[in-house]
């Protein structure tokens, strides 16, 4: 469904993406890990074409996005969700309105239609009687419940996450993992998490790709990378882990 082949990227002379290639498996969740400031982020842009490369393929379902102009783009980009580091809510809406917004914006459902798609996401992320409130009044783990519910309205084939479980306790970082796993389940969607917590990233993932210096130097199973004698690898594990264990 996703690839990335011989992707390059700099930013004022600094490369970011170096000859990445990264191919993506359908209805399994991948996530990218890799050191703050390595280029996780710009590589999730690339895949929802809000950064175009400078060389190099994207591949959705077969088509360069790389090569699509915005209207085309937008077609594409129907088929994504996304779920911020902050969950980027709102402010000025309800709960309800939040999750309402794409459906909205890109379908021509009545009010009714909508308000039961709304409930029917919210209560898939386990929250029930929230639709009045305001994002103000949610925990930071609620926040990320009404982001992704608000991220899987239109029933995207491919949801993307930005650091999921950041700023969260613990506790909430479980709820949260467990969330994602059965999300996935039950969509049957492709997710594509960026994360640098190993904890959650090892209970999460089908694919772990490990991003260095802008190339993917290993992908594998949980385990596979858990196992890697790859010096990067291990030292990149090592050393959250030991952070984890702090917390």
């Amino acid at each position: 469904m996703i690839e990335l082949i011989k992707i390059c990227k700099s930013f004022k002379g600094q490369k970011v993406l170096d000859n990445l290639d990264l191919k993506i498996e359908p209805e399994k969740i991948t996530v990218i890990i890799g050191g703050s400031g390595g280029g996780k982020s710009v590589l999730l842009k690339h895949i929802i074409g809000l950064i175009k490369p400078d060389s190099g393929q994207v591949l959705v379902n077969g088509t360069d996005t790389a090569k699509l102009n915005d209207k085309e783009l937008n077609e594409v980009r129907k088929m994504f969700g996304m779920l911020f580091q902050d969950a980027a809510l709102f402010d000025s809406m309800t709960v309800g309105e939040n999750v309402a917004f794409p459906l909205k914006e890109h379908t021509k459902l009545s009010k009714k239609e909508i308000d039961e798609i709304v409930e029917e996401k919210l209560l898939q992320v386990d929250l029930k009687n929230v639709t009045h409130k305001m994002p103000s009044e949610l925990s930071g783990g609620m926040r990320k419940r009404v982001g992704l519910a608000r991220a899987i309205a239109l029933n995207p084939k491919i949801v993307l996450f930005d650091e999921p479980t950041t700023g969260l306790d613990p506790i909430m970082c479980e709820g949260i993992d467990n969330l994602v796993i059965n999300t996935q389940r039950h969509t049957k969607a492709t997710f594509v998490v960026i994360s640098h917590d190993i904890r959650s990233t090892f209970k999460i993932a089908h694919k772990v790709a490990m991003l260095y210096e802008g190339k993917i130097i290993k992908i594998g199973t949980p385990e596979e990378i858990r196992l890697s004698d790859n010096p990067v690898v291990k030292r990149f594990i090592s050393r959250e882990t030991e952070k984890a264990c702090q917390t």
